[in-house]
């Protein structure tokens, strides 16, 4: 502390205490003067202000100093001295290593950078030398396996159509399904269509009636040929229909989880179903050792005699006789009857809910008769109540009409024709509007009928792009691949166009205005055909606003 006086009035003083704080850091150098006799040194400003100090938040801080450099160019001049000896009296200096020097002729710039330019142009020359060799080697390497690629193509729609001519005569010869049948009477019918033609060419008058007399006949015989394949592959489907129908039924419950996996739980109806078919199986095989086949004719026995009805007691009774002709050793090709009464009382015994609880979800006839009522429609051909599902409905029907099996019989009869290629394609369809997952719903109203109509009537059953007729070969894609299938949002193209056409990001600029406008004419056709179709009406009201709109 410091005392100080300080006068108050003029003839009066007050003793002053004044506080003197000692600066706890280094104050800054900021210029003064020395007296060089004293050494005092003053300073020309100072400051007792302290700094104020950061907040301590309790974290170590570390400062890092920045050095700055400060860049400057001057240009400078050494200093290189130099002198230089010649011979004199008295002093001799060797030329001996001395070189003589004569002037050359004189460059200009425009010389200099000609020359230049030349060099430029040999090395340009070279490098685009080597650039071309590699160029024409990657073009050779292209080229062959492009070449090895349309060999290995070529080589693949040959196996295919081998494969598939291979399929069609296996179909041919040996038939099993509906449409394996379609194709041997289309077959017949091209068959016999040639052959009138040829006889009304060729022959007249009493020849030419006799010759259509054989050709009656003849067809006679390839029909009832063909009848005699269908009661043989009816009863092969006809098993083979159980089979798939007893293994539906042991299905377990499944459902799928949210994580994607799928989780399977049996039930006891589901078990009891297993059982079932486990005993159907084995009491249909045949060529089975005689102790065997009594150990499966007394399991089946246990589990019938679990319900008493008449069924039942039949079943038991036929069980019981087989065994004991079995024990007389009778011959196995006198009990195949036998064998055969049980299975098909077994299967009645199976597709009795009562007996049976899973199948009652599967069977087709409901076992509540009140049922039977709804969705039931009369056919005015064979004059019998099917289901609604047992008909058929192209999109341009406005009335129910024949159902499935009489317009099969129709076909059969009259026109004869194959629509297996338009199932496939309308199959290929599906399919791939599936896999868009856009919630398509026009391609799932359209029947192969309407499809049949497409082709034949509007894209001439031909490829737009190709002209390719082999109607196996060629598919219907989107030709927006922006919006949903239709009928007027189509085109008809091979597989290997459809893949090309799908790739497209601007048709306008991959296809010309004269292609365009014909796929255009095209889908005009489509709507004015499908515009009188109620189930349709909305879904191109839609896109004629969403055309407009866009």
């Amino acid at each position: 502390y410091l005392g100080t006086f300080i006068l108050t009035d003029s003839d009066s003083f007050q003793d002053v205490v004044v506080k003197i704080e000692r600066p706890t850091y280094h104050k800054p150098f900021l210029g003064g003067f020395k007296n060089r006799i004293t050494g005092v040194e003053f300073h020309n400003a100072g400051s007792q202000t302290i700094p104020k100090k950061r907040p301590d938040k309790g974290i170590q801080l570390f400062c890092r100093e920045t050095q700055t450099v400060f860049e400057k160019n001057k240009p400078q001049q050494t200093k290189n001295t130099t002198s230089t000896q010649m011979t004199k009296v008295g002093l001799y200096v060797s030329n001996m290593t001395d070189k003589l020097i004569s002037p050359r002729k004189y460059l200009t710039a425009e010389e200099y950078h000609k020359c230049r330019l030349e060099a430029v142009i040999v090395l340009q020359t070279y490098f685009r030398r080597w650039h071309a060799i590699n160029v024409v080697q990657n073009l050779r390497e292209e080229k062959k396996l492009r070449l090895a690629w349309e060999a290995q193509e070529e080589i693949r729609r040959k196996e295919e159509k081998e494969e598939k001519l291979r399929r069609e005569q296996e179909r041919r010869l040996n038939p099993r399904t509906k449409e394996d049948f379609e194709l041997l009477y289309h077959a017949l019918e091209v068959w016999r269509q040639e052959e009138t033609e040829r006889i009304n060419r060729t022959l007249t008058g009493a020849e030419r009636k006799a010759a259509f007399c054989g050709l009656l006949e003849q067809e006679a015989q390839m029909i009832a040929s063909i009848g005699r394949h269908k009661l043989h592959a009816d009863k092969e489907n006809q098993q083979k229909a159980i089979l798939r129908f007893l293994d539906k039924c042991a299905q377990p419950k499944r459902w799928k989880a949210y994580d994607g996996k799928i989780t399977e739980m049996d039930t006891q109806h589901t078990l009891r179903a297993r059982e079932l078919f486990a005993i159907y199986c084995s009491i249909s095989m045949s060529d089975i050792p005689k102790d065997e086949r009594i150990d499966v004719l007394l399991t089946l026995r246990r589990t019938v005699k679990e319900h008493e009805c008449k069924l039942t007691q039949e079943i038991v009774e036929l069980i019981d006789r087989e065994v004991d002709l079995m024990l007389r050793e009778v011959k196995e090709c006198n009990l195949e009857g036998l064998r055969k009464r049980i299975c098909t009382l077994f299967l009645q015994y199976i597709k009795t809910p009562k007996f049976n609880p899973e199948v009652a979800r599967i069977l087709k006839v409901p076992p509540d008769p009140l049922k039977l009522y709804k969705n039931v429609t009369f056919c005015h051909s064979c004059e019998n109540y099917l289901p609604t599902t047992e008909f058929p409905v192209p999109a341009n029907f406005h009335t129910i009409g024949r159902c499935h099996l009489c317009c099969h019989l129709d076909n059969e009869a009259q026109r004869r024709e194959a629509f297996l290629k338009y199932k496939l394609i309308l199959e290929y369809l599906r399919k791939s509007e599936a896999d868009y997952q856009h919630d398509a719903k026009i391609v799932f109203l359209v029947q192969h009928q309407d499809l049949q109509y497409m082709i034949e009537n509007i894209w001439g059953c031909q490829s737009a792009l190709s002209a390719c007729s082999d109607l196996y070969d060629l598919v219907m894609v989107r030709w927006d691949k922006q919006h949903e299938w239709s009928p007027w949002n189509t085109i008809l193209l091979t597989k290997d166009e459809a893949d090309a056409h799908l790739k497209l990001c601007n048709l306008q600029k991959a296809y010309e205005a004269a292609f365009i406008h014909r796929i255009k004419y095209k889908h005009i056709q489509a709507k004015n055909y499908f515009a009188q179709i109620p189930a349709m009406a909305s879904f191109l009201h839609r896109s004629d606003n969403l055309a407009n709109a866009n």
